[in-house]
């Protein structure tokens, strides 16, 4: 090395020194998303993985920076199988460095992705996962969720009921079976008059409900009024071939849980049922909303759906709480995010700090009998605030 080069070495170093922070490169922030873009939930998943990149669109103002530093966002599909979203959490924290993880779509898989949150003391916010085991038994301090659970779902559809006699469907694992534990537990808290009177448990490839309608009709035709029936169902519902059975000659109301846009247009024929859902597109009325359901139908010719709008939210949780630590840092993560309201297209959602568990509103909505096009389903009922949802407190902390 000449004289030359050595000063010229000396001259650039006292520069760099003399730069303010904010001149030099900083080191982007990475954020995985995980979910199960291949196998039944698949639908769900992609509705997830839009929702998010739009959210970080619309928060960032399309420039996919936070504090002057450059977002990455790395998409893995886990296929909704758990050893598969461990390991893929494990490759995100460990080779991919990311600062913070979002997923997934499987209760099962994201379950298997709680420890491995722990074991890298790195922040996990679950989207669009519902079992309450997630915020509860095993939960852990980097788990976040912008989801409801299930408890949030029984809770907004036990608000609905105020006695009679109810008998529930669901699929025969566990989100069945957490949802309708969930949904007893909602009818005890909210004081409800209404009884359970039967529980049926269906596979979940099941597409003959003949004996499952039947056992039902049976337990509840004899039961004191209203007579409902609770249908809980990821994925295609069989609302339709209960329908088909007839059940208002028992004087039995179906009650379907909310589901994706695709599923609720096939129950356009039973108008006047009511049911309680997540999100529906025309429901909320905010600034964001507005954004996000204008953009949607410009670029998908369609709405945005419940899981588009989970997305968004699990976008807005990232980018508010990276705002606010200053970095990607996990403990100033969840000092951050530790009560912290967010916007969502939804409105103001706020994690609870016992859990972490996001405190939203759900919406109360009945099938309109007056359709102006293949997307305008549902009216709203009621909103139900998050202040009228008495979610337990169930993890150990």
């Amino acid at each position: 090395m000449n004289k030359r080069t050595i000063v010229s070495a000396a001259v650039l170093a006292a520069f760099t020194a003399t730069l303010p922070l904010g001149a030099m490169a900083a080191p982007d922030l990475k954020v995985a998303l995980i979910a199960g873009k291949t196998g039944v939930l698949e639908a769900y998943a992609k509705e997830t993985e839009t929702g998010f990149m739009m959210g970080l669109e619309y928060l960032t103002g399309g420039k996919m920076e936070i504090n002057g530093r450059k977002l990455k966002v790395i998409v893995k599909d886990d296929q909704s199988k758990p050893d598969l979203g461990r390991t893929l959490l494990a490759e995100a924290y460990g080779d991919d460095k990311v600062d913070i993880a979002v997923g997934t779509t499987s209760s099962g898989s994201a379950i298997a992705m709680l420890p491995v949150a722990a074991e890298y003391k790195k922040v996990l916010i679950i989207e669009p996962a519902v079992a309450d085991a997630i915020t509860g038994d095993k939960w852990n301090r980097y788990i976040f969720r912008t989801a409801r659970n299930s408890m949030q779902d029984a809770l907004s559809a036990a608000a609905t009921l105020k006695g009679g006699s109810v008998a529930f469907l669901a699929q025969d694992y566990a989100f069945g079976k957490d949802a309708i534990k969930a949904g007893k537990e909602a009818l005890a808290a909210t004081g409800s008059k209404a009884k359970v009177v039967h529980e049926e448990y269906a596979p979940q490839t099941a597409t003959d409900f003949t004996a499952s309608a039947q056992r039902i009709f049976a337990a509840l035709k004899d039961k004191p009024q209203p007579r409902v029936l609770g249908i809980v169902w990821a994925g295609p519902s069989p609302m339709n071939k209960i329908a088909d059975m007839q059940p208002g000659r028992y004087g039995i109301a179906l009650a379907p849980g909310g589901n994706i846009l695709p599923v609720m247009k096939t129950w356009r024929n039973y108008a006047g049922t009511e049911g309680t859902i997540y999100y529906y597109y025309d429901f909320p009325k905010n600034k964001m909303n507005d954004w996000f359901v204008a953009e949607h139908k410009k670029r998908f010719k369609a709405p945005p759906d419940m899981f588009t709008a989970g997305g968004f939210a699990a976008a807005s949780a990232v980018v508010t709480a990276l705002k606010k630590a200053g970095s990607g840092d996990t403990e100033k993560l969840i000092a951050a995010m530790e009560g912290m309201d967010f916007e969502t297209p939804k409105g103001k959602m706020s994690f609870r700090k016992q859990d972490h568990q996001a405190m939203q509103s759900m919406y109360h909505f009945r099938i309109k009998k007056t359709q102006k096009d293949e997307w305008d389903l549902l009216e709203l009922v009621r909103e139900i605030p998050a202040s009228e949802l008495p979610v337990p407190v169930r993890n150990k902390r």
